[in-house]
């Protein structure tokens, strides 16, 4: 589990992205407004997208976990089944 919960702001995204594609939801990366988790598509969705390394890459090991552990959250809350990698 991450003990951190802050996550870098990235260079290569503009939040208000995230917000206009998908509204005021709940994120797994909050700061940066990416993979939202607000339905159960979505956490299956941003659950897939994690797993993939070149998105992973993106980030250091810990925001990662933490990304993992808020969808993993999520997929509780909205009764998804997803499979730890």
């Amino acid at each position: 589990m991450a003990t951190d919960s802050k996550i870098d702001r990235r260079d290569d995204v503009k939040p208000t992205e995230g917000e206009h594609k998908y509204g005021d939801v709940e994120f797994a990366d909050r700061t940066n407004k990416k993979y939202p988790i607000d339905t159960p598509e979505h956490v299956r969705a941003a659950w897939s997208y994690i797993n993939h390394k070149d998105n992973a890459a993106k980030y250091d090991a810990n925001e990662v976990d933490i990304i993992k552990d808020r969808i993993k959250k999520a997929a509780k809350k909205h009764d998804v089944t997803i499979e730890d990698e």
